[in-house]
């Protein structure tokens, strides 16, 4: 494989190349504004090199390029260039909310995998896990991100070309704020609500009144004050609750729509006001026109999230799931792609962008190829609408089982295929993974990735934005399962498992965090192997017991490797409630 085969992500256009032309002589920059923007060009002749840029972001990714190309000697290969994004603001964000606060080296980790993948903008979905002043209750438990942490952060990103952007949840997902006393009476249901006829849930949304608007907004602003962006992320997804309780006449008197767009617009009006572009998610403004209509004017921009390939299947669920989903106003036949996402906003003068995911959130091990199939779908179809964004999301449901080395073939492609998704598409992704990040001369760590990475697929079960393998593992969360799984298939789950497992060993990574690496993704293959167990049914209850008992210990200390201390007890406590279960 030559040097331009190895590129990444690939570029656009490569007009000439000749290994056998050989040059020694300094690169010129020169400055070239007519170029796309974050474009650049590169022209290395025997005695020449060229590097053309459009702005300062060009410069980076064209020297990004050399830097690849650049033999041991220092000499350049002939090569003709030219190379510019598909789509200006390519952004990832990471959940720091549900348990797994990440200590600084790995953040300072995925700002580098970031910059390799060309991201230009990085969110820390926050919920909680910030060291608000004067709300310790709600963040002390949770060893939360600081202001001294998000300035560092922002000074990281900032010499890596990435904007570090504000994300504070504003609406919905208030669970942890209204499960103590000082905060429930600002619920929407203070006594939680029942979505269907013995389920209950605790209280999670705002009611949408002024003092509510003013108390979220206080939370953005203060993050805000520690980085230097002006964009802001407020969230306002999933409000299920509303008009079950304090809005409950107001939604009756004027619709849904009325109600969730007045308190959107109390939340964004003041921060235009005061110069922020703002972010809000986009699936209740999809389901409402009268809500989109209420937007006020100005930098507002709807991100637009789908995180299942296209044509994604729809599990045979449960009654009672089934009729979980119907209350809750989710229809899991409606078109899981892109264009058909975007297409509530073509004429209503909102701003979009297009959100994919890693697929790595209740998998334990991955979903990489729906990862690949739903991020090239956001990609192009973002790219043909003219979207301002992609924005990468790495969730931690029920717990972040996940560790973030399983997350590294998903923002790489992501990365790439939001830069040019024609040169990218086919991306050898488990490469890219052990010459950008592991530093495995094996190939070991990458082909273990792309392995596990499709096991989820091959039980016969079906299941929506999770694996089988973790919604068997931890049946309490109520995953989205249909079908019977195939016991033979299941079989050669456990197999593959195990062979990874084994080939772990023989990886030999030079990064820095390679011992990290393989240790974390020995535990969680060996969690999503006792989901397979758990799925084939046979096992003595105390194999069982052993087999998750030994995993616990591992996963608690590849955990501190990476994260935080606070949430990890949360974040074990599904693991021994599954272990309960073998007494």
């Amino acid at each position: 494989m030559s040097e331009i085969d190895e590129l990444f992500p690939q570029p656009r256009h490569v007009d000439r190349f000749d290994a056998d032309v050989r040059c020694s002589a300094p690169v010129e920059v020169v400055h070239d504004p007519s170029l796309p923007e974050q474009g650049y060009e590169v022209h290395v002749t025997a005695d020449r090199a060229v590097l053309t840029h459009a702005d300062d972001d060009g410069r980076r990714y064209g020297e990004q390029t050399l830097d690849q190309l650049r033999a041991d000697d220092g000499t350049l290969p002939a090569v003709d260039i030219r190379d510019h994004p598909d789509i200006a603001v390519r952004g990832a964000m990471l959940d720091v909310s549900r348990d797994r606060v990440p200590t600084r080296s790995t953040l300072e980790r995925l700002v580098g995998i970031l910059a390799a993948a060309r991201y230009n903008h990085l969110q820390l979905y926050v919920e909680h896990t910030f060291a608000y002043r004067d709300h310790e209750d709600v963040w002390r438990d949770a060893s939360p991100l600081t202001v001294s942490d998000m300035e560092w952060l922002d000074d990281l990103c900032e010499a890596h070309g990435i904007e570090l952007v504000t994300n504070q949840n504003s609406f919905g997902h208030m669970g942890r704020w209204l499960a103590l006393d000082r905060y429930r009476p600002r619920a929407e249901c203070p006594d939680g609500v029942e979505i269907v006829p013995g389920v209950r849930w605790p209280p999670g949304v705002l009611a949408p009144t002024e003092e509510n608007a003013a108390f979220a907004l206080d939370l953005v602003r203060e993050q805000m004050a520690a980085v230097r962006s002006r964009t802001v992320n407020i969230g306002c997804d999933e409000t299920f609750e509303l008009g079950r309780g304090a809005s409950a006449s107001r939604v009756a008197e004027v619709g849904l729509g009325i109600v969730y767009g007045e308190h959107l617009a109390r939340l964004v009006r003041p921060l235009l006001e005061h110069g922020c572009a703002v972010q809000v998610w986009a699936d209740v403004l999809a389901h409402h026109p009268d809500a989109r209509a209420l937007l006020p004017e100005g930098d507002v921009t709807a991100l637009v999230w789908n995180y299942d390939p296209p044509g994604a299947p729809v599990p045979e669920l449960r009654p009672r799931q089934a009729a979980l989903l119907d209350a809750l106003g989710i229809d899991l036949a409606e078109p899981a792609d892109f264009a058909s996402r975007l297409a509530p906003f073509a004429d209503s003068g909102i701003a979009t962008w297009v959100v994919p995911g890693t697929s790595s959130w209740n998998s334990l091990v991955g979903r990489l190829d729906d990862a690949r199939a739903n991020l090239l779908d956001a990609a192009r179809a973002g790219a043909a609408a003219g979207v301002g964004g992609f924005l990468v999301t790495d969730w931690g449901d029920g717990g972040h089982h996940q560790p973030p080395s399983v997350s590294d073939p998903a923002w790489l492609y992501g990365g790439a295929v939001a830069w040019c998704a024609e040169t990218n598409a086919d991306l050898d992704v488990a490469a890219v993974v052990d010459r950008a990040v592991t530093g495995d001369a094996t190939g070991t760590i990458g082909r273990v990735l792309d392995e596990i990475g499709a096991v989820h697929g091959r039980t016969g079960a079906v299941v929506r934005n999770a694996s089988p393998l973790c919604a068997a593992l931890f049946p309490h969360h109520g995953l989205m399962v249909g079908g019977t799984a195939d016991p033979d298939a299941v079989r050669e789950v456990i197999v593959t498992l195990e062979r990874a497992r084994d080939e772990l060993a023989r990886a030999r990574p030079t990064a820095a965090d390679g011992g990290t690496i393989v240790a974390e993704l020995d535990v969680a293959i060996g969690l999503a192997r006792h989901g397979a167990l758990r799925m084939l049914g046979g096992a003595a209850p105390d194999e069982l017991r052993a087999d998750l008992a030994a995993l616990i210990e591992p996963y608690r200390e590849a955990w501190l490797d990476r994260s935080r201390p606070g949430g990890l007890a949360d974040s074990v406590a599904h693991l021994e409630r599954t272990l309960a279960t073998y007494a």
